[in-house]
């Protein structure tokens, strides 16, 4: 074989491996690409990083929860603990309670928070039971510090207790906070104010108790529309005329409890259903209890009287012919006071006087929410304690003219 024959074979056989190479690099090779792996594999990568992800939060989220609920318990645990022993909270002061004869632990608990004694009364009670006190602690008037512990609160209701004296006291209905003095007829009558009852009774001295009158809160429900303002005495009005057991022990301490009784017993006559009477005809407990005041110093115990001498009342308010209301009571009332600026005299001021001129009964508190539904606009009354009404000026005056003529006619004015 010559030279040339051989380089033709060997470029043959060149060709061929070219051609075979290139043939089994695409068969290998064929639906399958480096790009179509990589697209492939990635979705699978990023599913596995998420997995990660979600359990650090989740761990982190429990973790945080159980620090919180940690730190919940010990401070809980703490507080529970300072309240047993009476440490820490703004603790250091003496407060005084009445515990009523017959109260329960969970009243008696539940005043213990009230006056400050104790922040946590469940816990109170708990531990009374537990200690086999629940049947031991005694009735009476109780200063505590603020200090004690349950154990030490615990000693002084059972060795404590009844320390004051009980003494029965009656306000009467249409009583008012100061003394007032009424001409009935030409005669001078004076009536004896809650200061002056208290004072008789050996309950408080008047300057114990009107420093108390200073001490109450009047965001409730009962006192939020008081005119504070406005009137001489805040809580004219607003203590509950009723006999009471009231205890006369200190003075001061007396004094408070006895207002906060008052009260209470205010607030436990009022109902939800009066509240709603007195929104319905577009007046405060306020302007309810004053008017009822009126009635009440106007009627007396004549409670029969009532819903129409409310009506009478009523009546003038809304008519355009009267241009005050000219009730006597509010004239005297407010000549009690010696700073008088004639505010509460509703035959020279518009409308109804600022507040309550006496601690009106429930009767008249029922009548000023439920008139009478007549239009009289005059009433007089005689000696028999009778009530005319009439509407016109000169009916009123032939009824009088006759009970004069008959000297059976009562007439109340301030001179």
């Amino acid at each position: 074989m010559d030279d040339k024959e051989f380089s033709k074979d060997f470029e043959i056989n060149e060709d061929n491996n070219s051609t075979n190479t290139e043939q089994d690099d695409f068969v290998i090779g064929q639906g399958f690409t480096v790009s179509e792996y990589e697209e492939a594999s990635e979705p699978v990568a990023k599913k596995k990083s998420g997995r990660k992800s979600g359990g650090t939060f989740k761990s982190l989220a429990w973790i945080l929860c159980i620090v919180v609920l940690s730190v919940g318990i010990a401070f809980g645990v703490i507080y529970a603990g300072a309240d047993y022993l009476g440490i820490g909270f703004g603790r250091g002061v003496d407060c005084q309670m009445n515990i009523e004869m017959g109260s329960s632990t969970k009243a008696i608990s539940n005043e213990l928070k009230e006056c400050g004694a104790v922040k946590i009364p469940l816990l109170f009670r708990l531990y009374s039971r537990l200690n086999g006190y629940d049947s031991q602690y005694k009735y009476g008037l109780y200063t505590f510090n603020n200090e004690l512990g349950y154990g030490e609160i615990a000693t002084m209701l059972i060795t404590e207790g009844a320390k004051a004296e009980s003494i029965r006291v009656t306000i009467p209905e249409g009583t008012g906070i100061n003394d007032y003095t009424k001409n009935v007829n030409g005669e001078k009558v004076t009536v004896k104010g809650i200061t002056t009852i208290l004072e008789e009774a050996g309950v408080c001295t008047r300057e114990d108790f009107l420093a108390a009158l200073k001490t109450v809160s009047f965001d409730t429900e009962l006192l939020k529309n008081a005119q504070i303002e406005k009137t001489y005495y805040k809580l004219e009005g607003y203590l509950f005329p009723e006999t009471y057991e009231f205890f006369a022990y200190d003075s001061a301490e007396c004094a408070e409890l006895v207002v906060k009784k008052m009260i209470a017993e205010t607030e436990s006559r009022i109902t939800d259903a009066m509240y709603k009477r007195a929104r319905e005809m577009g007046y405060t407990i306020n302007e309810i209890i004053t008017m009822a005041s009126i009635i009440q110093m106007e009627s007396g115990q004549t409670v029969k009287a009532m819903p129409d001498v409310a009506a009478v009342f009523y009546n003038r308010l809304r008519s355009e012919d009267f241009a005050t209301l000219g009730s006597s009571p509010t004239c005297y009332y407010g000549n009690s006071f010696k700073s008088d600026d004639g505010r509460y005299d509703t035959y020279k001021a518009k409308g109804l006087p600022p507040g309550p001129l006496c601690s009106p009964g429930i009767d008249a508190i029922k009548a000023a929410l439920y008139p009478s539904d007549n239009d009289y606009y005059y009433f007089v009354t005689d000696k028999n304690s009778k009530f005319y009404f009439h509407k016109t000026m000169a009916e009123q005056n032939k009824t009088i003219a006759k009970l004069q003529q008959g000297d059976n006619w009562v007439y109340e004015y301030f001179d």
